[in-house]
């Protein structure tokens, strides 16, 4: 299996801070796994996510997508390598749903045919029938639909990797459980590699195949869910580990 993503020594800090948002960080994923990673506010999940498609340059340490340091790639070739989907969706409002969608198609020059099967293809996928929803704008969808929107953009030039940054933070928990079934039956049928952001213990663990556990810049711990929770690295990852089990116990009592 290659090395998707391999993180060495990488440290990354903002201008005003004395204090490191990434703290010299070395890891691998491989290729297909779905990775989560989990921590509170300022953990620097974000910013670790972001330094894979270049929106933040580390300061130190190395970046390697599939062996190929991503500091001597193109930015932009890089960026349409690689999906990004976001909470805050990101759709242009003036353009259809397939419009959005067939954005980085167009812009690699593919055939009109050929993009437009793709919209087809993906909006047929994430559940939107093509010849009723490629018409629309993103105004007149939900929000859960807009979120399936922005993936099928995300995943329009098949790209092998897809970093997602807290995409279902801001929907309801039914849409967002739904959300969460349709994304692990995708990446199943999918060889693709995915770097997911929470801040939600449960949507970590059902989600990962492994997870990032951080706080403070650091990794605490990156592993198998069954194996952070019966073994957590340390005190803070058994906080979180004992605040999820907190609350399957509330909810028992309703049983």
């Amino acid at each position: 299996m290659a090395r998707a993503i391999e993180f060495q020594n990488v440290t990354k800090t903002f201008r005003g801070s004395s204090q490191n948002a990434v703290n010299h960080v070395s890891f691998t994923i491989e290729e297909g796994e779905f990775i989560t990673i989990l921590g509170s506010s300022g953990c620097g999940k974000t910013t670790l996510l972001k330094m894979v498609n270049r929106l933040y340059e580390p300061d130190n340490g190395k970046i390697f997508l599939f062996g190929e340091d991503i500091s001597a790639v193109d930015v932009v070739q890089l960026r349409r390598r690689i999906g990004y989907v976001i909470q805050q969706i990101g759709l242009f409002p003036h353009m259809t749903v397939g419009s959005n969608i067939a954005m980085v198609p167009n812009l690699l020059k593919w055939e009109k045919e050929k993009t437009n099967a793709r919209v087809d293809q993906l909006l047929t996928m994430i559940g939107l029938e093509p010849v009723e929803y490629k018409n629309r704008y993103p105004a007149q969808l939900s929000g859960g639909q807009q979120q399936r929107v922005g993936l099928a953009r995300a995943l329009a030039a098949d790209p092998k990797i897809m970093l997602m940054d807290e995409p279902f933070g801001a929907i309801d928990s039914i849409t967002r459980l739904r959300l969460q079934d349709e994304l692990l039956a995708l990446h199943r049928g999918m060889k693709k590699t995915f770097l997911f952001v929470t801040h939600d213990i449960e949507e970590a663990f059902k989600l990962g195949t492994k997870v990032i556990i951080m706080n403070e810049g650091n990794i605490l711990q990156f592993d198998t869910p069954e194996r952070i929770i019966s073994h957590p690295a340390d005190e803070f990852v058994t906080s979180l580990v004992n605040s999820a089990k907190a609350k399957e116990e509330f909810w028992e009592k309703f049983k």
